[in-house]
């Protein structure tokens, strides 16, 4: 069983509505890698993280999870692997709303999808925009409870969902073999911290904002686990914390001549690549 940090450093860290696993979005295009040889079993030691890689990484964690709300922008680039070893780029930009414990909005555009994902506590909305389809279903109590129902249910992700769950360190570091500090850089004019680690199923990198707001503003994303090794980058920007999200922001209303469609088949229905 693929662990959660695969699931979603695979997709789209905080870069997209559903987050698509590197496979599925070559699937879309109807033409892509075999993949590679079958996962490795996670060590039963504890991760070799160097200790400033591993501080850095707590101080972001923490600072996530004490956000009673926020919203954050980002643009990616999914690396899409054909059999022929062309690789192809799909862009797309997200707009991300949170408000604890119980609130979710994630807006995405982009050459794959055009949707947006609702959670107001009680139900989870899609909004297929270009087919002009819908579906709703009721849903649990809590953000982190309703992260997991849709993975298991429905196979779907909300944008960099990992790090939305209450302990945000715990998840990211599930398949992490090492982790290492490589310094500093600098992220659409802001000084980061650029941490690498290496897991079975991938490997990853983040820059991590310096100072008083240790926020993420980078990640390139490698699956390991799939020929020509595709990789996902995602610069986030724009973050606003201690926002004031009204409750309409998270309720779902659908638009006039709105197609209602069963759950269970909404996300190959209402995240069909455009025509």
């Amino acid at each position: 069983m693929l662990g959660r940090t695969r699931r979603v450093l695979l997709g789209a860290l905080l870069a997209g509505v559903v987050a698509v696993p590197a496979v599925r979005s070559a699937r879309a295009v109807d033409d892509v890698s075999k993949p590679g040889a079958p996962a490795q079993q996670a060590p039963s030691q504890a991760p070799a993280i160097e200790a400033k890689a591993e501080q850095l990484l707590h101080q972001m964690s923490d600072y996530l999870a004490a956000q009673a709300a926020f919203s954050v922008e980002a643009e990616s680039t999914t690396e899409v692997v054909l059999t022929s070893g062309e690789k192809l780029h799909f862009d797309a930009s997200t707009q991300i709303y949170v408000r604890r414990p119980n609130r979710l909005r994630s807006e995405r555009r982009g050459a794959l999808v055009d949707a947006t994902l609702y959670y107001d506590g009680q139900t989870m909305s899609l909004m297929g925009r270009k087919k002009n389809m819908y579906a709703t279903v009721a849903a649990p109590a809590t953000l982190d409870e309703t992260i997991d129902f849709a993975r298991k249910r429905f196979d779907i992700d909300a944008p960099g969902a990992d790090l939305l769950f209450s302990s945000p360190y715990t998840i990211l570091v599930e398949d992490v073999i090492s982790g290492k500090y490589i310094g500093k850089s600098e992220i659409d004019g802001a000084t980061c911290h650029h941490l690498s680690f290496r897991g079975n199923e991938v490997d990853w990198q983040i820059w991590i904002e310096d100072g008083a707001r240790p926020l993420p503003r980078k990640y390139v994303i490698v699956s390991k686990k799939v020929t020509e090794l595709p990789e996902f980058v995602v610069r986030i920007h724009d973050w606003q914390v201690n926002a004031s999200l009204p409750d309409r922001l998270f309720q779902f209303t659908p638009p006039k001549g709105a197609q209602l469609v069963d759950f269970p088949v909404a996300p190959a229905t209402l995240l069909a690549p455009r025509d």
